[in-house]
């Protein structure tokens, strides 16, 4: 269990240089940001990025002998006022939010044929969710989606993941100056998919972004959001909510960038782990450079192992660069149930299989309250449910 790092206002910047020292590869990758996959070389397992993620399942999305021959049934349903184009990679709007910072992304971003673009206008305040359904039909496929969500808009995004796949993607997350965007990226992929998608956010000034992603299928599913501010005063948070059963391996790779004054940003993921080999990652690294005086900013990670055979990688990450903030910390922990909270409940007659699944109904509740589209919340809870029959 690694123990929570509390960085209070006032810190003066020795404190900071300290805590960023023993941080700062973890922040680096083995090679810079491109769009360009030749510029990444084929990762062999020992770089930092990768030594949690078993390459030989990734089905050769990250060595290029992955060919696109698969299909993928997508659908949009959007409330009126919304558009939605199907654009060339010259398109201004690609890749402003963020470059590849791995090979996937690269290869992903070099092997799509038109990117959609899902534009929010300037002030719209949507009253339903803009959903994207994205269904595997086998087969390997590539893809490239741009939300641009403009200056004082409102909206709530639902992107869908089901079926069979091995599909690489990244999605673009524009949030204009003052508007307010929430995301709920669900991975219910079947049991033999394979997903790496990279996640880029750019905060505008004075914007709210949420982020919810919420990972139970699949085989192997590599998440990686980023969050960087365009201006002043942007607050991002960012929640996850994993369950991971045997052999399954699940990894959610952060970076919270702040490179302009005065932001905020929290970081909430929790997971639950059954079943032989069942492994999950969770790395929250966050960066706080010179010029963001005035940063406000928390990570947390939180893991549930049910049964044995379980494994947790978890990596909470800080590097500070100026010693002018508002606070500052990270925490982690893995463990078993609470003996304490079951003694309670069975005290008060709850038979010991009900006292443990309401414990860990209660351990993903707040997560699950910050999705707020019912019908998505309702869906997880009954998925909750389904996966607890098998160990509590």
């Amino acid at each position: 269990m690694a123990e929570a790092q509390n960085i209070p206002a006032g810190s003066t910047t020795a404190g900071a240089i300290a805590v960023a020292a023993e941080s700062t590869v973890a922040t680096r990758m083995s090679a810079p940001p491109s769009f360009d996959v030749a510029d990444f070389p084929v990762p062999h397992g020992r770089e930092e990025e990768w030594r949690f993620t078993p390459l030989a399942r990734l089905r050769g999305l990250h060595d290029g002998t992955a060919v696109a021959d698969g299909a993928i049934k997508a659908q949009i349903d959007a409330p009126e006022g919304v558009t939605i184009e199907s654009v060339d990679r010259d398109d201004a709007r690609i890749g402003k939010a963020g470059t590849p910072v791995d090979r996937i992304a690269a290869q992903a971003f070099s092997s799509f044929a038109k990117a959609t673009v899902v534009t929010v206008p300037k002030e719209a305040v949507l009253t339903e969710p803009v959903r994207l359904s994205l269904h595997g039909e086998g087969g390997t496929t590539f893809g490239h989606t741009v939300f641009d969500v403009q200056a004082f808009a409102e909206a709530v995004i639902v992107i869908d993941h089901t079926g069979d796949a091995v599909r690489a993607a990244n999605v673009d997350f524009l949030v204009g100056d003052g508007a307010k965007l929430t995301v709920v990226s669900v991975q219910d992929w079947d049991d033999t998919a394979v997903h790496c998608s990279q996640h880029n956010t750019l905060v505008g000034r004075d914007a709210s972004f949420k982020s919810v992603v919420v990972t139970f299928g699949g085989d192997v599913v590599r998440i990686h959001p980023r969050i960087s501010y365009a201006g002043p005063g942007g607050e991002a948070e960012l929640f996850g909510l994993y369950f991971t059963d045997a052999g399954q391996h699940q990894e959610h790779r952060l970076l919270v960038n702040h490179d302009a004054p005065h932001c905020k940003s929290n970081v909430v993921y929790k997971g639950a782990l059954q079943g032989q080999d069942a492994h999950a990652v969770w790395i929250g690294d966050v960066l706080i450079e010179k010029s963001a005086e005035g940063t406000d900013t928390y990570e947390m990670n939180r893991n549930l192992v049910l049964t044995d055979g379980a494994r947790v990688d978890s990596v909470p990450n800080l590097e500070i660069e100026t010693g002018e903030i508002v606070g500052a910390g990270h925490a982690s922990a893995t463990g078993r149930f609470d003996d304490e909270q079951l003694f309670y409940l069975q005290a008060r007659g709850i038979p010991a299989d009900e006292a443990r699944r309401l414990v860990v109904r209660g351990f993903f509740a707040e997560l699950v309250q910050q999705i707020g589209v019912p019908d998505i919340e309702e869906r997880l809870l009954a998925k909750i449910e389904t996966e607890l029959q098998g160990s509590v």
